[in-house]
């Protein structure tokens, strides 16, 4: 379970790496196309846009798994140990109900739609459902890592929130 959870780490941090990396380099393109060759590039603005939906979503699965998410910590932070680990389940519950549901299933649904009414991006000519399926992906990858959080609290440990970001 580890190495599986390592490797998604490691993926994701990856993936966020080129997803930026790919943006830097679409809006750098867009400004030289502009401004020194006079010509605009008609699909950076675009590119752009999409790959950030996608940096959005992928990003916030990334904050939460190294809990560096915003957070209201107060009553938390002066909660005992039993109560503090129950709040915590609660809360894994909640996000893996919020994900499977909106996420996974509503995400999977806007996939399903866009992809069956081929709707199409005007200056990229991409299948929108291609762009929307960041959001189930992005619902399973929260769904694995509440579950990994959910056996790390059944274990005992008490996941420690990044306060430095929280409020």
């Amino acid at each position: 379970m580890n190495s599986i959870l390592k490797y998604l780490d490691k993926t994701l941090a990856g993936a966020l790496i080129v997803v930026m990396l790919c943006i830097l380099l679409a809006v750098s393109w867009q400004v030289v196309s502009r401004y020194l060759l006079k010509d605009p590039s008609s699909v950076t603005e675009e590119l752009a846009r999409f790959l950030l939906i996608w940096v959005g979503l992928l990003g916030a699965v990334y904050a939460y798994r190294t809990n560096s998410h915003l957070g209201l910590n107060i009553v938390l932070d002066k909660m005992a140990d039993k109560p503090k680990k129950l709040t915590l389940i609660l809360i894994q519950l909640l996000v893996i109900v919020f994900s499977a549901l909106v996420l996974v299933f509503g995400g999977s649904e806007l996939v399903e739609l866009t992809m069956e009414l081929n709707q199409i991006s005007a200056a990229l000519s991409v299948n929108m459902g291609v762009v929307y399926a960041i959001v189930p992906i992005s619902g399973c990858l929260l769904i694995i890592y509440s579950l990994a959080n959910l056996v790390d609290l059944y274990k005992g440990k008490i996941i420690e929130i990044n306060t430095k970001d929280t409020v």
